[in-house]
């Protein structure tokens, strides 16, 4: 491995609900994603036009190392760039499919969240002491429209929060708001989300 590799740092990963989000983009593929690290390197050559330099740089390796790959003289990454071949096949697999399940998800289907972290309430009146829940529910297609715009826009794990918080209060909590009218739910300390299209 090159000195290059070997210095790199990884990646800042995103967060558990931009990871999850990520997740649900790729459950929707309809082909499996390439696997091997000179599969990957050929399918992001061609979404690179071709272009070594531009890939070696996105990766965060050499222009000798893209081609050794490509050429299969190299087969086993460093995990870091394992890693990083595995998200950027996957950022660009099938763009077609996941803006169709995208634009469902916002015009018409919505989402589902499966959500377990600690909710804590403000309301009119007494409300229950915050507490760690387990929740299932559904996401109307407005929000999410504004979860899946503020994620392509660049927002944080901690920009999200507010949005999917007054989503799951909209469906779980108030049921359309049908009931517990002005009550307000927040979370924090997510131990697990998990996002269908």
């Amino acid at each position: 491995m090159s000195d290059n590799e070997q210095q790199q740092q990884p990646a800042p990963g995103g967060g558990k609900v931009l990871e999850a989000l990520a997740r649900a983009e790729r459950k929707v593929f309809t082909r499996p994603t390439p696997k091997s690290a000179k599969s990957q390197v050929k399918f992001l050559l061609t979404r690179a036009k071709g272009s070594t330099k531009a890939l070696a740089e996105r990766l965060g390796v050499s222009r000798r190392t893209v081609e050794r790959y490509r050429a299969g003289q190299l087969t086993t990454p460093q995990k870091r760039l394992q890693a990083a071949l595995v998200e950027e096949t996957e950022s660009e697999w099938q763009p077609q499919v996941r803006a169709h399940a995208r634009e469902r998800a916002a015009t018409s289907s919505g989402m589902m969240v499966d959500v377990t972290a600690h909710f804590g309430f403000t309301c009119k009146g007494s409300s229950d002491d915050g507490r760690e829940r387990t929740i299932t529910t559904a996401i109307s297609p407005t929000y999410a429209k504004q979860i899946l715009e503020l994620q392509e826009a660049g927002a944080t794990d901690e920009d999200l929060h507010p949005i999917v918080a007054e989503a799951i209060t909209e469906s779980y909590f108030t049921d359309w708001g049908t009931r517990a009218a002005g009550l307000r739910a927040d979370f924090t300390d997510v131990q697990s989300i998990e996002f269908r299209f």
